[in-house]
């Protein structure tokens, strides 16, 4: 595809995601700048209200607020010390009071979200309130705001539902300038293929508890992000890419002592918006051209599937509607520029010391495959992104150009991609619409027709797994293979987990050469691997899907190359077929113990994943 076209392509979807928008956007924005005309809260409010929001403030912050009406800063926090990456951010807020003192301006904590860890949920009953506490931070970081009294806010997370959460959240108070605040990824610890190794060794008892718990403990060691580029990781990219927070922030280690002045640096850069001639609200900064960048930066480097889901609701929080055909146009143009583990060996921050980002961002731009003419959170708009900050002799920050590709095994540019076209394909036919992670799949994997296997729980997979009966499956065809679906899993039935222990069964399988293969209307990890997997499949099973109707030994083709979802079955016999009910035992199983209850209107409420999954309107 030549330069023109390429561009040609980016220009089409933009034009159509903005003309699919107009109306619900147009209604979003006036509704902005009605919220932006009115006074400051201290002004606005009734006396008794500021006195409440106040009171608890030293004296000097409240006659900077009242009397002299300087700006005030809302603080919404994900900190708790369960997760790794969100431990470094419980000093932070003192970091920026303090700053925002010195420069005449004031900062409250308005509120904490929850904060929970995929990683630690994984495969258990609290796997299963992991999509959803999304939109209850979405929820929170609206209940922190809905106090009224600040001229902007400063937003702290990282992880998988976290930053898009309060990415939804803050949009629905889009007439607030809005700075995001990450914490970093930990140090390298045990690399991410001798992790997944110990776990396929552990998957077929060639290691024990002891030392899987070893090798893990390896890898997950300090206080940061996880190191692979997985969900966590993705939201650090899209985040730059769409220009909410200083740049070159994401990836630096929580123990530098850079991180504490890139902190200050965000309330200074929200205060610089709130003091600026062109002020820049959150909601107008995430426009139609804003979604595409985030859109093109998560296909250039292979990021996390579950992103397909996220900023379809993040969009949609902004008046925008995307969806998986948006996906899909754009991935058949923008190049593969970086590998990083899963679809590569280096950890994030061998990607960053390759340039990260920065380098991402700058190739795309003076490609033309990203939208140069956006607002950021700072004034020399998305090219201040394509620098990575570093301290000065005197301890200021000064940022420099990302230059070449320090390894160019992690990090190439456009004319010279690992791939010429994105990490993610759109699937579809017959058994629905689905998506699936090409970036890491080898390229003789991108299709396979084989029969199926149906599971209704992934349980139930891992145990004809421990049985063997899925090695004598694939044995019974070795010119086929094995596609093991698992359905209910989807957002209705059960909250649509991820279905990452999964991962080194399958793993273990292929490595023997069988060819297998995941169908499921659940999701997979941030860190989809090597196994091809047709997930997030649309319309799921609980809802009357396609799924349901599969019957063990169908024939099912997965072909990631020309974008085919399919059972091979005669079409007047699939007609005829009934849909499975979704069964009754398993609705009672799902909705019921660690706090599963409280999250039945949410299951009850959700749209498609195509649709986001989101539970509000």
């Amino acid at each position: 595809m030549t330069f023109h076209s390429t561009v040609a392509a980016i220009t089409a979807v933009t034009q159509r995601i903005r003309e699919r928008s107009a109306p619900r956007r147009s209604t979003y924005l006036e509704r902005l700048h009605a919220m932006a005309q009115r006074p400051p809260g201290a002004q606005r409010l009734g006396c008794a209200n500021v006195a409440h929001a106040f009171a608890g403030l030293p004296v000097n912050d409240k006659l900077r607020i009242v009397a002299e009406r300087a700006p005030n800063i809302g603080i919404v926090t994900a900190y708790n010390d369960v997760l790794s990456a969100h431990a470094p951010l419980q000093h932070y807020p003192d970091l920026i009071k303090d700053e925002a003192r010195k420069h005449g301006a004031t900062a409250q904590v308005a509120g904490g979200v929850p904060a929970m860890c995929d990683g630690v949920t994984q495969g258990t009953p609290g796997m299963e309130l992991s999509l959803f506490s999304r939109d209850v931070i979405a929820m929170a970081t609206a209940v922190a705001l809905s106090h009224d009294v600040f001229d902007a806010a400063l937003l702290l997370g990282v992880c998988d539902k976290i930053v898009p959460g309060l990415l939804i959240g803050a949009l629905h108070f889009g007439h607030l300038p809005t700075v995001f605040v990450p914490a970093g990824p930990m140090t390298s610890g045990l690399s991410n293929p001798a992790k997944a190794q110990v776990r396929e060794q552990a998957a077929q008892g060639l290691v024990g508890r002891a030392e899987l718990l070893a090798a893990e403990s390896a890898a997950y060691h300090a206080p940061g992000t996880c190191t692979f580029y997985g969900t966590a990781n993705s939201n650090q990219m899209l985040l730059e890419a769409m220009g909410l927070q200083v740049p070159g922030t994401a990836f630096i280690n929580p123990g530098e002592n850079l991180r504490a002045e890139l902190t200050r640096e965000a309330a200074r850069t929200a205060l610089g918006i709130t003091r600026a001639q062109h002020f820049t609200p959150i909601g107008q900064l995430v426009d139609e051209r804003a979604i595409v960048n985030a859109m093109v930066a998560l296909l250039a480097t292979g990021g996390s599937t579950n992103h397909l889901i996220h900023w379809v609701a993040v969009a949609r929080s902004a008046g925008i509607r995307i969806d998986w055909s948006d996906f899909a146009d754009l991935s058949a143009v923008v190049p593969l520029l970086a590998r990083v583990y899963p679809n590569g060996s280096a950890d994030v921050n061998q990607f960053q010391a390759a340039g990260g980002p920065g380098y991402v961002i700058r190739e795309l731009l003076d490609a033309g495959l990203m939208h140069a003419d956006v607002l950021t959170v700072r004034p020399g708009g998305l090219r201040e992104f394509t620098r990575i900050p570093q301290a000065s002799p005197h301890g200021s920050l000064v940022w420099q150009d990302s230059g070449a590709s320090g390894d160019d095994s992690i990090l190439r540019p456009v004319t010279a991609p690992f791939s010429p076209t994105g990490g993610l394909q759109l699937l579809q036919g017959n058994l629905g619409r689905a998506v699936i992670k090409v970036s890491a799949v080898p390229d003789d994997r991108h299709t396979i027709a084989a029969p199926a296997r149906i599971f209704d729980t992934q349980d139930a997979l891992l145990a004809a797994f421990d049985s063997g009966e899925l090695e004598r499956l694939c044995a019974d065809h070795p010119s086929h293979g094995l596609i093991c679906v698992v359905r209910w899993q989807g957002p209705h039935a059960n909250g649509m987990p991820e279905l990452h222990k999964l991962t080194p069964p399958l793993a273990v399988l292929q490595g023997k050469g069988y060819r297998v293969a995941l169908v499921t209307d659940g999701r997979m990890s941030g860190a989809s691997g090597k196994v091809p997997a047709a997930i997030h499949v649309s319309p799921e099973a609980a809802m009357g899907g396609p799924l349901a109707k599969l019957r063990d030994g169908d024939l099912v083709r997965i072909d990631a190359n020309t974008g085919q979802l399919e059972a091979l079955v005669e079409t007047a016999t699939w007609a005829a077929r009934p849909t499975d009910p979704f069964p009754a035992d398993l609705a009672l199983s799902n909705s019921v113990g660690l706090g599963r209850e409280l999250f039945t209107g949410m299951r009850r409420n959700a749209l498609s994943a195509e649709e986001g999954a989101c539970t509000w309107l």
